[in-house]
């Protein structure tokens, strides 16, 4: 389970990702603090070639039965359709 939520954050980072980022500002107004400044940014952050080898570089595939190697490429395919869905949303 650990190795599954590891291997779809490099994924992640792999295919490259989008993130919001929210920062606020509080200023003290008749003895309490209030927002004064709010500001939401959007980050694209690209596919990391690093992340990629290592995914590359991970399982032995040479060891895989055609079982296996199907049911990683079956993996990868939705991975990659999910990626593009989120792009598409954004």
């Amino acid at each position: 389970m650990e190795d599954e939520k590891i291997r779809e954050a490099v994924l992640k980072v792999a295919l490259g990702f989008c993130m919001e980022e929210v920062t606020e500002e509080y200023g003290v107004e008749d003895g309490a603090l209030k927002l004064v400044k709010r500001k939401e940014t959007r980050k694209d952050v690209p596919p990391d070639l690093r992340a990629v080898r290592l995914l590359m570089d991970g399982p032995d595939v040479a060891a895989l039965t055609d079982e296996e190697l199907e049911a990683e490429k079956q993996r990868l395919l939705r991975a990659l359709a999910e990626h593009e869905n989120r792009k598409e949303e954004v």
